[in-house]
């Protein structure tokens, strides 16, 4: 199997590491990620300026681009032959309608729209809930090598979010589940000429069963999703 890996915080940030670390075993992996952080861009693609990259090292790209022209590149031009693309591991959930504006669960949307299964992966964050990228990336390699085992639908992708905490030796409990549909619960404060955003998303509204009820529950979410 080959594998396209990406992100949305960058080459190098332990996130894109830690998924490395999770599907080495599973066949060969090319790395595409950007060059600079693009958290929370949504859908966004370069149309008409050229894209920089560089190699510092094979199979590794470094993409001047979003997370979807790393999408886009890596299956037009760095590895054609790719049979997945992962995105991931984000450091947070994309869950609901967090899937509009996340870089990560885009650049895996991109992958769809051009004929490729793929899936994004994020970890939760709860309060006063340490991150373990150890932790995470073993529990995360585990899901995935049972995700890209099963059919994928064409025009459909996955989004996988791991509660926090996850336990190797305990593996937390697996659910499929809708994305949620309710708004966000935000306001914006007033500071002078500025207005800053203020929320917090622990507290936020949700359906029973659906993704963000699973993941703040202690389970796996597993969403598939279409485009």
């Amino acid at each position: 199997m080959k594998i396209v890996i990406t992100n949305d915080d960058g080459y190098g940030e332990p996130g894109l590491e830690a998924l490395w670390e999770a599907v080495a075993s599973l066949g060969e992996v090319v790395v595409v990620a950007p060059e600079a952080p693009h958290s929370a861009c949504g859908h966004q693609v370069t149309l008409w300026s050229p894209i920089k990259a560089s190699q510092p090292r094979p199979d590794h790209y470094l993409v001047q681009g979003t997370p979807v022209d790393c999408a886009r590149l890596a299956l037009k031009v760095f590895a054609p032959d790719a049979d997945w693309l992962i995105a991931g591991i984000n450091p947070g959930a994309n869950l609901g309608s967090d899937l509009y504006q996340s870089g990560t669960v885009a650049a895996a949307r991109e992958a769809a729209i051009l004929g490729k299964p793929s899936l994004a992966i994020s970890q939760y964050i709860g309060r006063d809930c340490p991150l373990d990228w150890t932790a995470t990336g073993a529990v995360a390699g585990a899901v995935i090598a049972d995700v890209v085992q099963q059919p994928t639908p064409a025009g459909c992708y996955w989004n996988i979010n791991l509660p926090c905490g996850p336990n190797p030796a305990h593996p937390p409990e697996r659910q499929r589940a809708p994305a949620d549909k309710h708004p966000h619960d935000f306001r914006y404060v007033v500071e002078g000429d500025r207005y800053r955003l203020d929320g917090v998303i622990h507290d936020r509204p949700r359906a029973k069963g659906s993704d963000v009820d699973v993941c703040f529950s202690g389970r796996i979410s597993i969403t598939q999703l279409e485009i």
